[in-house]
């Protein structure tokens, strides 16, 4: 455990290193070829600093924001685009944690709407506690399954799937709220990296407006913005930039999640989790076409109907295709096994 803590250490004190670069030299050059030229270095880096590393969880989440959100950040830097670009960010500090953390800011108000000061301190003062309380909720959640974990012998096996798939977004959610604390302790006004997915009532609202929003809002600059820029500029129709767009953003998003497979168990890729969100892309596009066409004459479902379906198809799918290379290499094991050693480490500490 040690050795993984110095290893991590180096890791990120190599990548601080590459942003202070890119804010001190690289940002110096004009935007457009110039600079992504003297970028290319920073990327490489990013690619291969995760493999100095063996932990699921260091990798995963090392490997999550160097070579997905920073690379992609940087990508959209290069030509003066995306969050890097703000003047909000005019100090290196600022710079940093944009760049590498799942850091989403919120807009300010437009000019001439007004929030009247007893107006904000109501809300925050409901938003504030009951944010703190589902986060405490979801992390003894959490900690059960990790008890629940020890007497995974005796469960049946969908019994510890759904365990696991429930730890994942647990996890997931936890991790991202806690790496956004730097940003929020600095007074920074952050957006949601989740937003309730289970309660979502179609596919595209789970993907665009519930399910990790900082993904989202990185893939429509550099995907979703262009395809859509491109297919117009070639007159492919009306609804078909966009349809082009929802599915080459989840191409993109499949074969950037095939690369995190690999960080996490250096085996080639099997390109089941890319079909995934190609199957995903496709049922979104298809489901925003059908809204536009058929909405005014059928109506909705009911939200209850609607959540239950998307939730079915989701978990049926995460199962058949999105899990099947990390069950196939066991790594829900190693996970599991990680967790009981990281718990046993913090009590040797603690004792």
């Amino acid at each position: 455990m040690g050795g993984e803590l110095k290893n991590l250490i180096k890791v990120w004190i190599l990548a601080i290193s590459c942003l202070s670069y890119c804010y001190l030299i690289a940002s110096k050059f004009p935007k457009g070829l110039l600079r992504l030229i003297s970028l290319f270095p920073v990327f490489y880096l990013f690619i291969i600093l995760p493999l100095n590393l063996s932990s699921i969880h260091f990798c995963g989440v090392t490997s999550f924001f160097l070579v997905w959100l920073a690379n992609f950040k940087l990508l959209l830097f290069a030509f003066d685009q995306g969050p890097l670009s703000s003047q909000l960010h005019h100090k290196l500090f600022h710079f940093i944690l944009v760049a590498c953390l799942p850091i989403k800011f919120k807009p300010n108000p437009p000019q001439g709407i007004v929030t009247k000061p007893h107006q904000q301190s109501t809300q925050k003062s409901y938003q504030v506690p009951l944010k703190s309380l589902l986060l405490v909720t979801k992390l003894l959640l959490l900690l059960s399954i990790f008890y629940a974990y020890e007497y995974r012998q005796h469960l049946h096996q969908y019994v510890v799937l759904a365990l696991y798939c429930c730890h994942v977004y647990l996890e997931l959610e936890l991790i991202l709220a806690l790496c956004s604390t730097p940003a929020r302790v600095l007074g920074f006004a952050l957006e949601p990296q989740f937003n309730e997915p289970y309660l979502a009532t179609s596919l595209q609202d789970f993907w665009g407006r519930r399910w990790n929003l900082m993904v989202t809002s990185i893939l429509r600059p550099t995907v979703y913005d262009p395809v859509q820029y491109i297919c117009r500029r070639n007159k492919v129709g009306h609804m078909w930039p966009q349809l082009l767009g929802v599915v080459a953003t989840f191409i993109v998003s499949g074969l950037m999640h095939e690369v995190i497979y690999y960080y996490l168990t250096r085996v080639p890729p099997s390109w089941e989790v890319t079909w995934f969100f190609v199957l995903h892309g496709v049922c979104v596009a298809i489901e925003v076409w059908l809204k536009k066409k058929l909405i005014k004459r059928c109506g909705r479902l009911p939200r209850a109907v609607s959540g239950a379906l998307v939730l079915i198809f989701v978990a049926a799918t995460g199962l058949w295709l999105f899990f099947a290379q990390i069950f196939r290499n066991k790594l829900e094991e190693k996970v599991i096994t990680e967790v009981f050693f990281s718990l046993d480490f913090v009590r040797s500490i603690m004792t």
